[in-house]
């Protein structure tokens, strides 16, 4: 894959092999979705028994490779969700999330999990202030949590909650003690309060890969808005998974979206997830839906108003390459992710072309100074609504401007 494909065309420099060289993807890049533990962690989000089944079936559709279904402590329903998704013959890695408590992996393998997250504050400010602990009586729990775990037959991600914040030192310590004293598969460099920059996630997984000797997964919230940007400078930096939400639910400000980081990494990076594309934009209004949350119309990949214009010039740009080459006024073709065609709005901003492609789009004829007449028509109509029109509000105007 590279810079021009028939799906999408991006900047050539993404592509130079002074760019890639530098690049560290592992192969084979994991996806694990925590729609139903950290999504549900927004504030006003319940997903019912029935809606975490649901959701966990759509997520595997689409090729998720780990899913991490919930936290089985949080009530029985949970469990009984937890329990109810590993029946269901998913393809999927199935996960849940323990606090380093023996009784919460007792729990978690009632439940049939493949694996568990566990979680102990990463930071020593968290540990001393937050949880009111000692370095020590924290990692004699997550040693003693982690081994009862693997004995039980389960994977281990340890997950130290504000590892982004903690010192360098203290982080790599504390995880090399727990390393060596319980079982970890895997650790996931986390970033619960957003805080890193991209810059500097890569330089921390750098060093967790070089000491720990073991696969890095990175967990990033968006309270800069940088969930994304980070997600990938970790991955290029050798991260092997990548923990998302559908639509970015998730506490505060939400986790890294499912929907940007898939395209980014597909059309901007060449990787291929495996993970099926065109199925991202129903998953989001599924999730929309069951969650109560509603996506931005602008929402980048899914929202419902990201393909197509208002402005004059653009649209008069999109009208002379739209049938012989739509990629000269796109990133990517809607077809990539199952969007609608671009739509040509009318509004303030809009010009000839606009009338044009909208009439056309309705079976009406216009004369030269109808079309301008039109225009002035819509502009003033819409600075009065201070709104686009809509169709029928074209069609209405153009019978007054006709007759």
């Amino acid at each position: 894959m590279g810079y021009r494909e028939d799906k999408w065309w991006v900047a050539p420099a993404n592509y130079a092999p002074e760019v890639t060289g530098q690049l560290g993807f592992a192969k084979n890049l994991k996806i694990l979705d925590t729609t139903l533990r950290d999504g549900e962690q927004q504030p006003g989000i319940v997903f019912s028994r029935e809606d975490k089944v649901a959701i966990a079936k759509e997520l595997d559709a689409i090729g998720i490779h780990k899913i991490e279904a919930g936290t089985p402590a949080v009530s029985q329903g949970d469990a009984d969700a937890i329990k109810e998704i590993c029946e269901s013959g998913l393809k999927a890695e199935i996960y849940c999330f323990v606090r380093n408590v023996v009784s919460d992996i007792e729990l978690a393998k009632k439940c049939g999990v493949q694996g568990v997250l566990a979680e102990v504050p990463g930071s020593e400010h968290l540990l001393n202030k937050g949880m009111k602990w000692s370095a020590e009586k924290a990692i004699k729990a997550a040693c003693e949590a982690t081994t009862a775990a693997h004995q039980l037959g389960m994977k281990v991600t340890f997950f130290p909650a504000d590892g982004s914040r903690a010192s360098l030192d203290f982080l790599l310590d504390t995880l090399d003690a727990i390393k060596a004293g319980g079982h970890v598969d895997a650790v996931t460099l986390v970033d619960t309060f957003g805080a890193f920059s991209p810059e500097g996630a890569a330089y921390t997984v750098r060093k967790m890969i070089d000491r720990l000797q073991c696969p890095i997964e990175v967990h990033c919230h968006e309270d800069f808005g940088l969930s994304v940007a980070t997600t990938l400078a970790a991955l290029k930096a050798g991260a092997s998974c990548a923990h998302v939400t559908v639509n970015g639910i998730g506490e505060r400000t939400g986790n890294t979206p499912l929907e940007p980081l898939l395209v980014c990494l597909h059309a901007l990076y060449g990787i291929d997830t495996g993970i099926d594309l065109s199925k991202l934009l129903a998953l989001s209004k599924d999730v929309e839906k069951r969650s109560g949350m509603p996506v931005s119309p602008v929402k980048a990949i899914v929202g419902e108003r990201i393909f197509g214009w208002e402005t004059g010039m653009p649209v008069g740009m999109w009208k002379n390459c739209k049938d012989s080459d739509p990629l000269v006024m796109l990133p990517y073709l809607w077809t990539l992710v199952n969007q609608r065609a671009p739509y040509i709005y009318t509004g303030k901003k809009s010009g000839a072309a606009n009338v044009l492609l909208v009439a056309e789009e309705l079976g009406i004829s216009f004369t030269e100074d109808q079309v301008k007449e039109m225009v002035n028509q819509v502009k003033d109509r819409a600075i009065q609504l201070k709104r686009d029109l809509t169709r029928q509000e074209f069609k209405d105007l153009a019978a007054q401007v006709i007759r």
